[in-house]
């Protein structure tokens, strides 16, 4: 039996197998030997196979937990359960694209690390990106940029898929985004193009996602529609290749990866700010390089994004992560325009990035769980959510149907 959580951006974390405590990311290959007794197995197994780390765990059952880069050899394999204390193996394949290994280095883990790095490269928030990935993956340049291209990729797709409508029996909301392109279309929105596209493309984004399809959990489901609506609508808007989409992609990815090291995605943990105020930060250094603004404007842009979401609460209604999310993502998104327009006019952003995410992490702290994607509290306990939620809930009796949340 296996017991995992989530973790935010599309992340989860196995932390029981039968009983016994474990810690597993889907960043490995795991060999799971389950023994009568431990014996001197653990010792003969570091003999004979190259392995990231071994350890032994006693739940209902007991096993041998083996990480490595590949699973153990047949002939390894069948030499253990040849031997009277091995009952059978297990084995767990990675889900990450890019895996772990022991004493794994990256170039830097905070911002001012990478300032520091950056002293005399001279590289840009994207360039910066890559360097990290291609040293944290062990894959080439190249290879770095030609995935974060798929991933530009799908997240089109998702919108081209939104912008024609989208159709799910258990939604609240319906396709929204048909509506605000039709008035796009006949100029009955106040104007402003960049943004209305930026709203449109968000909406589409969120409308695939509640409809089960195909999206980038960037950095969250919850979270999904803002950091691509905000780069592919303005990008788009600008008339700029994909190449340019996929660097501003990778600039957002760099301020992600601070926020993931040093406060956190999951709403459950930080609210809404963790989900939808990192997005509008990535976004908003993204935004930066599409118009080829500098390294110091991307993480001003990005710091004064994420200054504007401090404390945002999570409270979906009818645990389904549709509404108040897709207002804030929208939000998410237009505030990392306009931040992103703010650091291009200079506007000094006071607070260093680095300082922000360590903010992030103390106010998602403070936070009480009531605020924190458990549906006890803010919009969720409306008398309107509870009667949405009980309406949804008898659809669920009637077609016996089971549905559970995901933030």
């Amino acid at each position: 039996m296996m017991t995992a959580i989530s973790t935010g951006g599309g992340m989860i974390e196995v932390i029981e197998i039968d009983g016994a405590a474990v810690t597993m990311s889907g960043d490995f290959f795991q060999t799971l030997v389950y023994i009568k007794s431990p014996g001197k197995l653990v010792a003969h197994i570091e003999g004979s196979f190259a392995c990231d780390e071994i350890s032994l765990h006693q739940g209902s059952s007991s096993f041998i937990e083996i990480k490595a880069d590949q699973f153990i050899g047949t002939a390894v394999e069948n030499e253990l359960l040849a031997m009277e204390e091995v009952l059978f193996i297990k084995k767990i394949h990675p889900v990450l694209p890019i895996m772990a290994r022991k004493n794994l280095r990256v170039p830097f883990i905070t911002c001012n690390e990478m300032l520091e790095y950056n002293k005399d490269k001279n590289l840009e928030l994207w360039q910066l990106a890559v360097d990290y990935e291609s040293m944290r993956g062990t894959i080439s340049e190249q290879q770095v940029f030609e995935k974060m291209r798929e991933i530009l990729r799908i997240m089109q797709n998702a919108i081209d898929l939104g912008l024609k409508g989208t159709k799910y029996a258990d939604r609240i909301l319906g396709p929204q985004s048909l509506t605000f392109q039709k008035k796009l279309k006949d100029n009955k929105l106040v104007e402003g193009d960049v943004l209305n596209q930026v709203i449109l493309y968000t909406s589409a984004m969120m409308e695939v996602k509640s409809a089960m399809g195909v999206i980038v959990a960037a950095p969250t489901a919850g979270s999904c529609g803002a950091l691509p609506g905000a780069v592919i609508g303005v990008g788009n808007a600008l008339g700029l290749s994909e190449d340019e989409m996929v660097k501003a992609l990778l600039a957002a990815g760099m301020i992600g990866l601070f926020i993931a090291a040093h406060a956190t995605f999951a709403a459950e943990v930080g609210g809404c700010m963790a989900e939808c105020g990192s997005g509008s930060g990535m976004a908003a250094a993204g935004i930066i390089g599409l118009q080829g603004g500098t390294l110091e404007q991307a993480l001003g842009a990005a710091s004064m994004a994420l200054q504007s979401c401090l404390g945002m609460v999570c409270d979906m209604i009818a645990d389904r992560v549709e509404a108040p999310c897709l207002n804030r993502n929208v939000m998410a998104a237009t505030n990392a325009t306009s931040c992103a327009n703010m650091a291009l006019s200079d506007y000094n952003h006071l607070i260093p990035l680095d300082e922000v995410i360590e903010t992030m992490k103390r106010v998602g702290d403070a936070m009480p769980n009531t605020l924190c994607c458990t549906g006890l509290g803010g919009l969720a306990i409306t008398k309107t959510a509870k009667e949405i939620e009980a309406r949804l809930a008898q659809g669920e009796i009637n077609e016996a149907k089971p549905f559970f949340k995901v933030c």
